[in-house]
């Protein structure tokens, strides 16, 4: 089916609204072809704003009126295999509404609602990160546990393997905003596909959950005590785990790859591995940062840290996406960690600051960091 472009919606307005939506009978929207996307919007407005999460393009993306229609378009040109999210802003008799696109189907979901996506061309959702029916999967365990360094009682869940065995020591990864990764990332069910096709071993999964976030996560050190002084041994004492650096990750994104950097620096020699995910690694090398006062403890432990990086780890896998304005800091982060002697596999996507965009890495990033030993392949 042929794809219609603006201007052939544009020449279809002259005729009115049937003509426009004749033209896109049957079409899925938006319009992808190739690098070109025309988003579509149809209803009463005075004006309608593209809202979109993509730096580096302007916030604002006036859609045009197609004629004297109530149709709306805008035509953009996005590199292939890019993967976006946003929304329709409505202004009408001076009032602002943020919407879905009503044309759209395709929605992402975070902890603060959800967005329409663009999948371009070259972009392909992951098989393995979708559900297999009937497929083995893997248990959760939920309990609590009192600290003193947080002062609080924290929920712990727990993710258990398709193949978990009492009796075999399992490779641990601890996960910052564990509960946000099932939920909006597939987690578990990333987990499962992975582990049953050998592609990763049998891993006992830590799901950390914050109260507050912000602060807890903004490298601060009654967090990591939490993590490494009371969390670590009971997990060790609850679980079969390999009870040395070598079989523990710490892992996170956003701020959650802050708080692994930092609890893996304020306690070296703990975790081999780390996964860090678009982490906020806001840092200054003269003056003061733009980002805000919750970046202030952020910005003052990279300062720290670039200046003496230490072994936080020995294998650290991260990734983050072009459309992020973190993409500068994470660049950056990369030399300076191999130039102290760590193995880094660094990872750029098409994609922006969002819980979809970690969940498409997360193949990448686990079997790189728990390659399956051979001897796994003849039990």
């Amino acid at each position: 089916m042929t794809i219609p472009n603006q201007q052939q919606i544009l020449v279809a307005s002259e005729a009115g609204d049937l003509a426009v939506a004749e033209l896109l009978d049957g079409q899925s929207l938006p319009l992808v072809d190739d690098d070109q996307v025309t988003f579509v919007f149809y209803g009463e407005a005075d004006s309608v704003v593209l809202r979109h999460w993509v730096f580096g393009l302007p916030s604002e993306l006036q859609l045009q009126r197609a004629g004297e229609t109530k149709w709306w378009t805008l035509t953009l040109e996005l590199p292939l295999r890019s993967r976006i999210e946003y929304k329709f802003a409505i202004r009408q008799n001076g009032h602002e509404q943020w919407i879905l696109d009503p044309q759209n189907s395709r929605v992402a979901h975070d902890p603060f609602g959800g967005n329409s996506v663009i999948h371009m061309t070259g972009y392909d959702e992951p098989e393995w990160s979708i559900s297999q029916q009937g497929g083995p999967q893997g248990t959760l365990e939920t309990w609590e546990l009192t600290s003193s360094a947080l002062e609080s009682t924290r929920q712990i869940r727990v993710y258990l393997p398709p193949r978990y065995r009492p009796n075999r020591r399992h490779r641990l990864l601890m996960m910052h905003d564990g509960d946000d990764y099932l939920k909006y990332s597939r987690l578990a069910t990333v987990l499962d596909n992975l582990t049953t096709c050998w592609e990763i071993p049998p891993l006992v999964v830590v799901l950390l959950n914050p109260h507050d976030r912000l602060r807890e996560y903004g490298a601060d050190q009654r967090h990591a005590a939490f993590v490494v002084e009371e969390l670590l041994p009971e997990i060790e004492r609850r679980y079969p785990v390999i009870g040395e650096p070598a079989g523990r990750c710490l892992g996170g994104a956003s701020f959650g790859g802050v708080a692994s950097l930092a609890t893996a620096w304020f306690y070296p020699g703990v975790f081999n591995s780390l996964l860090l995910q678009s982490g906020s690694f806001a840092f200054t090398d003269i003056g003061n940062h733009s980002r805000g006062p919750v970046f202030d403890p952020v910005v003052a432990f990279m300062n720290q840290f670039r200046d003496a990086i230490g072994e936080p780890a020995k294998r650290i896998y991260m990734s983050c996406g072009v459309y992020e304005s973190l993409i500068y800091e994470n660049r950056s982060l990369v030399p300076l960690l191999q130039g102290a002697g760590i193995q880094v596999k660094f990872e750029e996507a098409r994609d922006g600051h969002n819980w979809e965009n970690w969940r498409d890495r997360l193949r990448s990033g686990l079997t790189w960091l728990f390659p399956v030993p051979r001897w796994f392949y003849y039990e």
